[in-house]
């Protein structure tokens, strides 16, 4: 296996054990440490480790090593209302680039959105992150412009670094009152309304998302009724 697969994978299966909250924030660890865990060389998971800390999942101290990344209520807030100002610059760019969407494209998203929403209902945060970044990942694409497609995704999984030790530690999705299911089943209404073509819709629902995570932010900081977990 060559050096960039190699740095590759292991920077897939550590961003994996950061978004599944195994790897908590604060935790620190050395080039060493996974070097042994996952008996390689030093050099590619130093490259992989430097890849995540420009990410956003980790952070480098000269002399500690790395630790995973951890971000404030405010930060949190700061990153939903920067999605939120690129959301409705290119809503109607996105509008545009989904009208006649073929069959195909439509399919993929239905069913990522149905898995999201069935993950939810269960409570497996694992399997409902992997399938909401692929979901977001699909739409942002549809817009044409790689490097708006790449802000929102790194935007979308520092938001799930910020939310899923909160998450788990208030088992949100478990609560009734957290209406998990509903939230995030909401992601179907999303591709009903692109698949009609109606670009006001998408807009409210994007919207709403945002309004959603910014409300889940007040309670955090003791302000306001509950919410809701940070997504849909």
């Amino acid at each position: 296996m060559n050096r960039s697969t190699l740095r590759q994978q292991l920077a897939d299966a550590l961003s994996d054990e950061v978004l599944a909250g195994r790897l908590q924030p604060g935790r620190e660890f050395t080039v060493k440490h996974i070097a042994e865990q996952y008996e390689v060389s030093a050099t590619p998971v130093r490259e992989a480790l430097f890849d995540l800390a420009a990410q956003g999942l980790l952070e480098s101290d000269q002399h500690k090593g790395f630790r995973v990344r951890e971000y404030s209520v405010a930060e949190f807030r700061s990153m939903v209302e920067a999605r939120a100002l690129v959301v409705a610059g290119v809503h109607h760019q996105l509008a545009i680039a989904t009208t006649d969407l073929p069959q195909d494209r439509l399919a993929v998203l239905r069913r990522r959105a149905e898995e999201a929403s069935r993950a939810a209902g269960a409570g497996d945060l694992d399997v409902l992150i992997g399938y909401d970044l692929r979901f977001w990942g699909e739409l942002a694409t549809m817009v044409g412009n790689p490097h708006i497609a790449a802000f929102l995704h790194q935007i979308r999984v520092r938001c799930w670094v910020f939310s899923i030790s909160r998450l788990r530690a208030e088992l949100v999705l478990r609560e009734p009152e957290s209406r998990a299911g509903g939230l995030w089943s909401r992601h179907v209404e999303v591709v009903a309304a692109l698949a009609r073509g109606d670009e006001e819709a998408v807009y409210e629902l994007l919207a709403e998302h945002d309004a959603t995570a910014l409300g889940w932010a007040d309670r955090l900081e003791g302000r306001g009724e509950y919410a809701g977990p940070p997504g849909f």
